[in-house]
């Protein structure tokens, strides 16, 4: 069981660390069209991102899939470059709208794990039990994004309902830099 506290606290500092941001800027951009009323759907976008990272975590860390690092470093950020642009031309934020966002979770998520599956392949020793430290990981992963989507969702409730800011002013504002930060990351890491 002390693996398990281990590795739930290794995932999530891997997302609430400095250097873990080009994963909070993904989780940002993949939920910066929701407002609060929606955090269930939200919860479900999280956990799918987190499905996707972990089936390459597993992938990787049972060397069964190797990516190049350079390659999963650069296709990292595009990733994030992409939901942006997709999000900067959403006409609506109503539910069949945005159920695209699944499947980008889901099938980023999958780039998003290679990134760490390398260093998580080293830290395993032979003698822990993988599942449990997978699971931890994970587990640790999952609760510091829902930190992360609910801090975005207040600031989104605070910009639309509060300051009055519109909604699509905000996914713009939002995606937009999230979009230049992210452009940056890929051209100095191709």
């Amino acid at each position: 069981m002390s693996d398990f506290g281990f590795y739930f606290n290794l995932g999530w500092e891997h997302i609430m660390s400095v250097e873990a941001l080009d994963h909070i800027l993904f989780i940002l951009v993949l939920a910066a069209i929701y407002v609060l009323a929606d955090w269930k759907q939200v919860l479900v976008l999280v956990t799918a991102f987190t499905i996707g990272h972990s089936l390459t975590l597993v992938l990787s860390t049972l060397n069964l899939l190797q990516v190049k690092t350079g390659l999963v470093e650069f296709l990292i950020p595009c990733t994030i470059v992409f939901t942006a642009i997709a999000n900067l031309f959403k006409k609506g934020y109503s539910p069949k709208t945005i159920q695209v966002n699944y499947l980008l979770a889901l099938f980023f998520g999958l780039i998003h794990g290679l990134g760490f599956a390398n260093t998580l392949r080293f830290m395993l020793a032979r003698d822990q039990n993988l599942g449990w430290s997978l699971l931890g990981f994970n587990i640790g992963l999952e609760v510091g994004q829902i930190a992360i989507v609910f801090i975005i969702l207040l600031l989104a409730y605070l910009f639309i309902k509060l300051l009055k800011v519109p909604r699509h002013d905000w996914v713009l504002f939002v995606s937009a830099g999230v979009f230049t930060l992210a452009l940056k990351m890929a051209i100095e890491r191709s």
